[in-house]
């Protein structure tokens, strides 16, 4: 009997050990499993963030293109008919100053961005994987609201997630040693007849130019993704000209003027009240709530969009610092040449004096993802969201977030349509677009909590030429919802 125990026993170790050796041979694959998919996640997200640089820096050739083709046509008309219309060989030369000092911005506004990741990562090794956690591909700019910005929706569109993680940006306090701020515009209209876009000629306001400015590191993408630029230029003069001044007050002057009326008292309060703004796009009406008095965060998913909005909010140094010419790229619909080339000075507003309230931020990132973070829940008093709730590919997880977020008593301001961005891809089978009426989201939102206190339409348009023939409006959604307080037992 003594025998066979020990016999035995030997045996029993030997099992254990292999037993623990390959526990810790899963716990390593696991490990390397994770390692794998954070850096291809990282590499994904470098690829995006390079192609949509790429689509910046394209910008000027792919405007001196469009411009070649209308060249092309105007030199196809008989010495006649060119007799009637002799001044387009000079509009044509005013469009190339138009794309010159368009460019000088830009550039100007890539050479501040500082990239939060390392652009220089590549999908070597990773392409071929079976890893079922790449980022999906998704539409990330909020297009459909323009008119002019259609998006292709085709088999070949690859549209990439931008951003999956979370960056915060604070406006930069300015040192009141830095030399005086530097005017731009007659910069660009001195300078525009002989700015070559490269770059060797950028202005050197922020530093030395990136590496990843280098020519040598750009690509060739399709106009689709260019045409993103030329919206994020009309965008531009929603959020931060004198000639958006009027869809704002469509806009955004409800929701200021619903929350100043919610929260009197507010200054009155050791600590502000709590405003998250989803879908902020170049931070204005974030900034204009900040400046009423609460704690603001932006939250926006597209780099197209926060890397302008961060050079507006962080680097503008006097009010019109810029000259950009945001119209130029249809010759449909105008009431004249100098209409279409009209010029319009940036920003209207001097953001960091103009009275921010301690705590206003931008963050980076999908709205769901960042804000579903349980530390997240019951932390805001209001939410704004503007022209944002149809981006989503499922409208009930937005509001199931909203309502998550805020606290007992927080208020849901909303305004826009419901133009989802989602219902109309073709290619992709797994695309998801839940697309609820109006009176099925105000019943789906009954359901997480909310009660509707306030709820009209709005009439308003959508970063549109307001001197253009053609003008899409919208009557758009406007409520306050109010989420419920617990009952308590």
């Amino acid at each position: 009997m003594t025998e066979t125990t020990t016999a035995q026993a030997p045996e029993t170790v030997t099992a254990g050990a292999t037993e623990t050796e390959m526990s810790r041979e899963r716990d390593g694959e696991e490990e390397e499993k994770i390692r794998r998919q954070k850096k291809l996640e990282e590499a994904l997200e470098a690829k995006s963030l390079r192609r949509i640089m790429s689509a910046y820096l394209n910008y000027p050739e792919a405007a001196e293109e469009d411009l070649k083709k209308w060249e092309r046509s105007y030199r196809k008309l008989s010495p006649a008919h060119k007799a009637l219309v002799p001044h387009y060989a000079l509009k044509f030369q005013r469009l190339r100053r138009c794309i010159s000092t368009n460019s000088y911005f830009i550039f100007n506004m890539l050479q501040s961005f500082e990239p939060p990741i390392d652009l220089s990562q590549d999908l070597d090794g990773y392409e071929d994987s079976n890893l079922d956690f790449a980022p999906h591909e998704k539409y990330i700019l909020d297009e459909r609201h323009d008119s002019s910005c259609q998006p292709t929706l085709t088999n070949n569109s690859t549209h990439e997630e931008e951003s999956k993680s979370m960056h915060d940006s604070e406006l930069q306090k300015k040192d009141t040693n830095d030399p005086p701020p530097k005017n731009h515009s007659d910069d660009a209209r001195n300078n525009d007849e002989r700015y070559d876009c490269d770059g060797d000629h950028l202005n050197h306001d922020h530093g030395n130019a990136h590496d990843w400015l280098d020519p040598s590191l750009q690509t060739h993408v399709p106009l689709v993704d260019v045409d993103k630029v030329r919206c994020i230029i009309r965008n531009i003069v929603r959020d931060w000209a004198a000639e958006g001044q009027r869809e704002r007050d469509q806009c955004y002057k409800p929701i200021l003027d619903e929350l100043d009326s919610l929260f009197p008292d507010r200054q009155k309060k050791s600590t502000p009240p709590s405003c998250l703004v989803p879908g902020a796009g170049l931070g204005r009406l974030a900034l204009e709530i900040s400046c009423l008095g609460f704690i603001s965060q932006g939250n926006e998913f597209s780099y197209y969009m926060m890397i302008c909005s961060s050079f507006i909010l962080n680097y503008a140094q006097v009010l019109n610092e810029w000259t950009i010419y945001p119209w130029i790229h249809s010759n449909c619909n105008s009431l004249s040449d100098n209409d279409q080339l009209r010029p319009v000075s940036i920003p209207d507003i001097h953001p960091a004096s103009a009275g921010i309230t301690e705590g206003f931020s931008m963050c980076g990132g999908d709205f769901v993802e960042v804000y579903n973070e349980s530390c997240q829940a019951g932390m805001w008093d209001a939410v704004v969201t503007c022209f944002f709730i149809d981006t989503a590919h499922n409208i009930i997880e937005y509001i199931e977030t909203i309502s998550k977020i805020l606290k007992d008593g927080g208020v849901w301001i909303n305004l826009g349509p419901l133009l989802y961005h989602f219902a109309d891809t073709y290619g992709h089978d797994n695309e998801m677009s839940i697309e609820l009426s109006l009176e099925d989201v105000k019943r789906v939102a009954s359901q997480y909590g909310f009660e509707i206190e306030k709820d009209r339409t709005i009439e308003t348009t959508y970063t549109t030429n307001p001197r253009s023939m053609m003008q899409n409006r919208y009557y758009a959604a406007f409520w306050t919802m109010r989420k419920k307080c617990a009952i308590t037992t």
